[in-house]
């Protein structure tokens, strides 16, 4: 992906990594169009900072839809999606009550990423340069014991991600995996205070300079994700599932 010259949409970038990944897209000089479900903070957003903005709920696949009209219609040049949103929630498998909040998780973070890559494939594949941003975790690699179904959801969304590159294979079509570490964002509760959580602007900042620096990486990895991205490569996989688990037992790595 090169860092600047496209036309982007990101959808779920009203706060957070989104929205931080935004304002840096902009400032680099690529066109962004931001998506969100809270119509004020769209407006607030426009109004602060100048981006283009859609109403999106990703839980919705008739929003996902109409969003990818409008924003087709108005952004024929679109060259970048970034499949941003996502929800973490804190689950206790043995005990009543955590199916609803799974199922609100596999819409949001798996289903949502694939109805809208689905919406805007046809477009991508008319670009010149075009490239399928994805977001998955570190979580995706070692498990935290107190988030199991948003683990899940991220381990599908790195496999998704590793399967639909081939089938690209050959298009102008790339697809570019963002692996998060935990981040100081409200993802979770309380998250944004975390002594194990990497600053926003600190995690913003490298992976602009690795997108930067490796335009035709796969994978984006800052430093503080490969302890929880090659466990299982290092061999000593046990031991990272211990120490994350043990570190921070109430969901904040």
């Amino acid at each position: 992906m090169n860092i600047s010259g496209n036309t982007v949409f990101i959808p779920g970038a009203t706060s957070g990594i989104g929205l931080a990944l935004a304002l840096r897209l902009q400032a680099a000089g690529n066109t962004v169009v931001i998506g969100g479900r809270r119509a004020e903070v769209l407006a607030q957003l426009a109004t602060e900072h100048g981006f283009a903005t859609v109403r999106i709920d990703t839980a919705d696949p008739e929003s996902i839809r109409a969003a990818a009209t409008q924003v087709l219609a108005e952004h024929p040049d679109l060259n970048v999606l970034i499949a941003m949103a996502g929800i973490m929630r804190v689950e206790d498998w043995r005990s009543d009550g955590f199916l609803a909040d799974a199922e609100e998780i596999v819409t949001t973070n798996l289903l949502g990423p694939i109805r809208l890559i689905a919406a805007f494939t046809a477009h991508l594949q008319s670009r010149p340069d075009a490239t399928i941003v994805t977001v998955s975790s570190g979580l995706a690699h070692t498990p935290l014991r107190v988030t199991p179904t948003y683990n899940a959801t991220k381990a599908a969304i790195h496999m998704l991600s590793e399967s639909i590159r081939l089938q690209f294979a050959g298009t102008s079509v790339s697809v570019l995996e963002l692996v998060p570490p935990a981040v100081a964002t409200e993802l979770l509760p309380g998250q944004s205070e975390s002594p194990f959580a990497m600053p926003l602007d600190a995690f913003v900042d490298e992976t602009m300079a690795l997108i930067e620096a490796q335009p035709d990486a796969h994978e984006i990895l800052v430093e503080n994700v490969k302890l929880l991205r090659f466990g299982e490569v290092r061999g000593d996989y046990a031991e990272t599932v211990a120490t994350v688990n043990r570190l921070d037992p109430h969901g904040n790595a």
